[in-house]
């Protein structure tokens, strides 16, 4: 199962709005590869590497495209915490 954080899920809508000003059918493709690169999280959550800037095995990434897809693997659960561009760190609150 996945579950998407509202964090998240604003992420990939925020993605789609700022391509579509240039491109919408671009837009539609980055989200489908998105959506697919999360969809393998549901059958191999050990896909993805832990987060670099982290070292906590229990946060990982995928890299879909430009994004990176950063998930959390909890029981049966899949939970997807944030997305964005993969040239940038994670964001990290001090």
């Amino acid at each position: 199962m996945v579950r998407w954080s509202p964090q998240a899920a604003d992420d990939v809508q925020g993605i789609r709005d700022f391509i579509a000003l240039d491109s919408p059918h671009y837009a539609r493709l980055v989200v489908q590869e998105i959506l697919a690169a999360v969809d393998q999280l549901a059958q191999f959550p050990g896909i993805g590497r832990i987060v670099p800037e982290l070292g906590d095995p229990d946060v990982r990434e995928r890299v879909a495209g430009a994004f990176r897809i950063v998930y959390r693997h909890r029981g049966d659960a899949v939970e997807i915490v944030t997305v964005f561009r993969a040239s940038r760190l994670f964001p990290i609150k001090e």
